[in-house]
């Protein structure tokens, strides 16, 4: 849901000030008028260029475009039968087209080179009234996101959606949408409390002990001394989250592994240690000549790179996301880089290992086979040598037998 103001044409914003008369009296400084939103037209009488101010309502006066008629005040002109004279501080001359008409300044048209302090003088010299004029537009509806780096707080950045021309200021509020039974009798008016701005970080503002599960409507509202517009904007804890990016990381070769890096980094020191709430982690590295990224997702702190080339600067960098895929992942980190370790053999070192290899393995074949044999040979001749006594006792066997048995 939102609101703006519908925007009107270019205004300016004038403040006036005056001092007692006196050749060589210092310029003042212009005191704040308050603002209107009314436009008069070229030729406007010195009664539509005289303002009055009102406490607490502004610091400014419009006198918009397309002319504007600056008054010197009549009372210190002797009713106005005096001459006066108009100059421009830190310019030579007039606006191009400027007139004095019974002694007000008419400007025929204004514009952004029109602005600045100008000041009537008396006859001789003296100063009479001084004015500051300010061109500037009504405020557009700010640009708002909100995001949570942790589960306890968030904040809410903008920016301006048009350039004013005018000193600006925000409010900035939220409210919870849904409130408990309790909290609907200690806050009638719906829990409504200040989204506290930073001064050192311009621009935003932060809510503190928020609650994880609760939705809440952000009241960011710009404001100039011509009116004020605003953006509601609906936020819900889980889906803003989104970590800082993690820290401390740290890359390593792994020593005698030439493809092969060791990463470990740490938890943003902003995400606090609860086991309830904690993180998974995205690693991603390259080769520093190559342009495609390999991914890997993990919920460790530390994680080994077992496809990196040999002696080719890697670079690494990791990234967090709510451990339960609420919200967003996080920037990624700082890079950090780092080189496996060589591969320090060359071909010729390479090939004599494999001879090597394969001559051992000759010989061990050869030594298995000799050592087959010898067992086959032994075996055999074992087997001779059992046949051979059997026979004999046959054939005595026989001898003995009578000759009539035996035939």
């Amino acid at each position: 849901m939102e609101r703006r103001r519908r925007p009107r044409r270019l205004r300016t914003a004038c403040a006036t000030g005056r001092s007692q008369p006196g050749a060589g009296a210092p310029l003042p400084a212009p005191l704040p008028l308050r603002l209107a939103p009314w436009t008069h037209s070229r030729g406007a009488t010195q009664e539509d260029a005289q303002f009055h101010p009102r406490p607490g309502q502004g610091d400014g006066v419009p006198c918009s475009s397309p002319g504007i008629s600056l008054a010197c005040h009549p009372w210190e002109l002797g009713r106005g039968s005096s001459p006066v004279q108009w100059r421009r501080a830190g310019a030579a001359a007039l606006p191009e087209g400027s007139a004095i008409q019974q002694g007000a300044l008419v400007l025929p048209s204004a514009s952004l080179a029109s602005m600045g302090t100008y000041s009537c003088h008396g006859e001789d010299g003296g100063l009479l009234h001084a004015v500051s004029l300010r061109l500037g537009h009504l405020p557009g509806v700010p640009f708002v996101s909100c995001r949570a780096s942790d589960y306890e707080n968030f904040s809410c950045s903008w920016t301006s959606s048009v350039e004013t021309f005018l000193p600006t200021r925000y409010i900035t509020t939220y409210r919870k949408k849904s409130l408990t039974g309790e909290e609907k009798r200690r806050n009638k008016n719906g829990h409504v409390g200040l989204c506290l701005q930073d001064p050192s970080h311009p621009g935003t503002c932060t809510v503190h002990r928020s609650e994880f599960w609760s939705s809440y409507r952000m009241n960011i509202t710009e404001v100039n001394p011509l009116g004020f517009s605003y953006r509601l904007l609906d936020v819900t804890m889980q889906a803003i989250i989104k970590p800082d990016p993690p820290e401390g990381l740290l890359v390593e070769p792994i020593p005698l592994a030439p493809r092969r890096l060791h990463v470990s980094w740490k938890y943003p020191s902003s995400w606090p240690k609860e086991p309830h709430f904690q993180l998974r982690f995205r690693l991603q590295y390259r080769p520093v000549i190559h342009r495609s990224w390999s991914v890997v997702e993990t919920v460790n702190l530390s994680e080994v790179i077992t496809d990196a080339f040999a002696g080719l600067e890697h670079v690494v960098q990791v990234s967090a996301k709510d451990f339960l895929d609420a919200g967003n992942w996080s920037e990624w980190s700082a890079e950090a880089r780092a080189t496996p370790v060589r591969d320090r053999s060359d071909p010729l070192e390479k090939m004599a290992v494999l001879v090597s290899l394969g001559i051992f393995a000759f010989f061990v074949l050869a030594a298995v086979l000799i050592i087959t044999i010898l067992i086959w040979l032994r075996m055999r001749k074992h087997g001779k040598d059992k046949t051979k006594p059997n026979f004999l006792v046959a054939a005595t066997h026989l001898k003995a037998l009578p000759k009539a048995q035996i035939l």
